[in-house]
């Protein structure tokens, strides 16, 4: 099972605790740290966020191994012109460690404070596919033109080109339902999902498998990730200190369901990667509520290195 750390950045984490948490990371040998892509707190009230790419961009020189990306971008927050290029600047400035995250976007409030429009669902989906396509065509073509409902473009050149050949991985994610596995079985490197039973899980990959077989893509070139809420310790007394700490900071926020958490230690939580490994899914997207405690992101890199050793 490949582990990364996932960060709420929009929960307050200020720039000297990304470095943190960054270096923290890299230390425990994890496979990378992924960021959401927020402007407005969903949990902790009035707490601030840094922007996602921004940040990106600054921890790229500072790190050497990690894979960097979001979990994920909104569409609904940038033009795909730009939000291709951004990525390609931090593949560049990464040496190639770089992965996009992209979804339709959901949090109506922090479209409203920042003046962002909010389509409604089918829009957003129409909307997310376009970019999806514009973001790997500039990528990978030479020059294109695109005719689209949202977008038109004439003539497209957008150099450099990343580093990572064909692209950098590209993330698509949700629940798996119809269109949302033809649009990733067509584009995607990835498919995330949120937290989910070992059935939910064999449901999504059957339908990932399903899209993929029905363009002729082998399903094994689509893998699946999981992203998750987790609370871990090196004994039970840990975990139980660490979950009474994350279950202040939320507050009562729902955050998934907890019967699906990585919770538990080491061995507890080795034992859950292997039934999630058994319904599909490789990667698993750690989400560490509490940013400041750093010694749980070392018992992550435990967890990731007895995982790899078998």
């Amino acid at each position: 099972m490949r582990v990364c750390l996932m960060i709420e950045g929009q929960e307050g984490v200020t720039w000297d605790e990304w470095v943190a948490l960054a270096r923290a990371a890299e230390d425990a040998g994890l496979d990378g740290l992924f960021r959401s892509d927020h402007y407005s707190a969903i949990v902790q009230p009035l707490a601030g966020s840094l922007d996602a790419w921004a940040t990106l961009a600054a921890l790229a020189p500072l790190t050497s191994t990690l894979r960097l990306g979001t979990m994920v971008s909104p569409t609904t927050f940038r033009h795909p012109s730009v939000l291709a290029r951004m990525a390609t600047s931090v593949d560049h400035t990464s040496g190639g460690r770089v992965e996009l995250g992209m979804g339709a976007g959901w949090y109506e409030r922090e479209h409203l404070e920042n003046g962002i429009p909010y389509l409604d669902g089918k829009a957003r989906f129409e909307l997310f596919a376009e970019q999806v396509e514009i973001v790997v065509r500039s990528w990978t073509e030479e020059s294109f033109d695109h005719d689209g409902d949202h977008y038109i473009l004439r003539d497209q050149t957008a150099l450099p080109k990343p580093l990572q050949q064909p692209h950098p991985p590209l993330i698509l994610g949700g629940a798996a339902k119809r269109k949302a596995a033809a649009l990733a079985a067509r584009f995607a490197n990835e498919y995330d999902t949120g937290d989910s039973s070992p059935a939910e899980l064999r449901v999504k990959r059957d339908r990932l498998d399903a899209a993929c077989e029905a363009i002729g893509r082998d399903p094994a070139t689509l893998p699946m990730s999981m992203m998750v809420t987790a609370v871990v310790g090196r004994d039970r007394a840990e975990v139980d200190k660490r979950l009474t700490s994350v279950g202040a900071l939320l507050g009562g926020f729902p955050m998934g369901k907890q019967e699906n958490w990585i919770l538990g230690t080491v061995d507890d939580v080795l034992e859950q990667f292997a039934g999630l490994e058994a319904a599909g899914v490789s990667r698993i997207f750690l989400q560490h509520m509490n940013h400041r405690d750093l010694d749980s992101v070392a018992v992550m890199g435990e967890i990731a290195r007895a995982s790899a050793s078998g």
